[in-house]
């Protein structure tokens, strides 16, 4: 899926949860989404039992509880149950968060991943970073740090075309925390890697490199003059 694809995805799934802003639409339920490779794909970096505790248990409670949650909003929403609806709004953050944020993570991800990015993508990183080598630093770093559990994440600032690097906590969707698109998340919550790499995260973080899905971008489709422009969005 190009990322052009997984951002229009992004969107229909953000604009989903809709209800939690104070508007009734009529929906079809969240779903768990098929991964395009194996669970054992992408060994010997991240595990096929990891692979497949984290898509089909992980990922698959947060849609389930979303969906749930949605249920509760809409029947809050009906009754004009103010005090129901605020009360829901943790959940719909995290689960819907969770939702959004793996969704991306598995299109992130591929067995024929790593190396560098090339094209309009390795431009904008030499651009606003100095090399590759210096925003995989950066980036790595500013994941590893994420106290607890959370997101590292590359992100496009709409207004200004430039690429940026920073972290969420716990489920908090990037865009809606912080205005950035995604375009790369790395999971830090334990479940991603505990069971491989203990708790040595920064191996975890360093290994995830090798299956990077750099062909997951806008910026090499060449649009990335026309995604990246202020306004665009």
């Amino acid at each position: 899926m190009s990322m052009i694809s997984r951002l229009g995805q992004y969107h229909r799934c953000a604009s989903s949860l809709s209800p939690a802003l104070g508007m009734v639409v009529a929906r079809q339920k969240h779903t768990l989404p098929d991964l395009t490779y194996d669970y054992g794909a992408l060994e010997p970096h991240i595990s096929a039992e990891i692979m497949q505790l984290h898509h089909n248990k992980h990922h698959a409670t947060y849609v389930n509880n979303l969906n749930v949650t949605e249920e509760k909003y809409k029947e809050a929403l009906a009754k004009g149950d103010v005090t129901a609806q605020v009360s829901l709004q943790p959940a719909l953050r995290f689960n819907g968060g969770g939702h959004i944020n793996h969704s991306i993570f598995w299109t992130n991800l591929s067995p024929k991943g790593g190396g560098e990015p090339q094209g309009e993508l390795a431009v904008a990183i030499k651009r606003d970073f100095g090399s590759f080598q210096a925003m995989k630093d950066k980036m790595s770093a500013s994941t590893v740090a994420v106290q607890g559990s959370g997101w590292g994440w590359l992100g496009l600032e709409k207004e200004t075309g430039k690429l940026r690097i920073t972290a969420c906590s716990n489920q908090d969707p990037l865009q809606g925390t912080t205005g950035l698109i995604p375009l790369l998340g790395i999971d830090v919550w334990e479940h991603a890697y505990y069971l491989q790499y203990k708790n040595v995260r920064p191996d975890y973080v360093n290994a995830i490199w090798n299956v990077i899905n750099w062909e997951n971008s806008i910026f090499l489709t060449g649009a990335w003059s026309d995604w990246s422009r202020p306004g665009r969005w």
